[in-house]
């Protein structure tokens, strides 16, 4: 079927997740972020923080896992797809990080494109941190701006998703897409 891949993305904290979890709800199909699995999976292995004591590793890991989540949303039935967060996100951290990375990392985002990409910006009234997020607001701002010369770089026009409930945020989404 090939349906539409549109990704939801942003620094930590920005209410990327609430927006999926209310399309889920709304009956859209939604793919759920994979970091978390990945960096709780490796807390089982023995390793606090993968993203921070193997970095390389933990972005191969996403990747692996976002491209296969890209070629199964191509195979959907439903006419479009949501996917919290996308193959160049891991570009951004890594840069963030300022870690280096190997071309196939590239060539990935070069090859597997999406349809349509919405930012939610930094937004202090709802940053919170957790067990999982270990950024304070201050660097989720610097994320925000490595995703968006990130996106930018891959030939991405992003659309800036306002400040509101999960329900106006959510709308917004759908109205842009015309699915409403």
């Amino acid at each position: 079927m090939n349906p539409k891949k549109i990704v939801i993305t942003g620094g930590p904290g920005t209410g990327k997740t609430s927006i999926i979890n209310h399309l889920i709800k709304s009956g859209f199909l939604c793919y759920d972020e994979i970091s978390r699995q990945v960096t709780l999976q490796a807390r089982k292995e023995g390793i606090e923080q993968l993203f921070l004591t193997k970095p390389l590793l933990f972005s191969e890991k996403l990747l692996e896992g976002r491209t296969q989540q890209f070629f199964d949303a191509q195979k959907e039935l439903d006419n479009v797809v949501f996917l919290d967060r996308g193959i160049p996100d891991i570009l951004a951290y890594m840069d963030y990080a300022d870690d280096t990375y190997p071309d196939h990392f590239v060539k990935a985002c070069e090859t597997y494109t999406y349809d349509s990409i919405f930012v939610l910006a930094p937004w202090q009234e709802i940053f919170t941190s957790d067990s999982e997020r270990y950024e304070n607001f201050e660097q989720a701002i610097e994320i925000h701006h490595h995703l968006l010369d990130t996106y930018k770089r891959f030939g991405y026009n992003l659309i800036d998703v306002p400040f509101g409930s999960i329900k106006t945020r959510t709308d917004f989404v759908l109205d842009s897409l015309n699915l409403q």
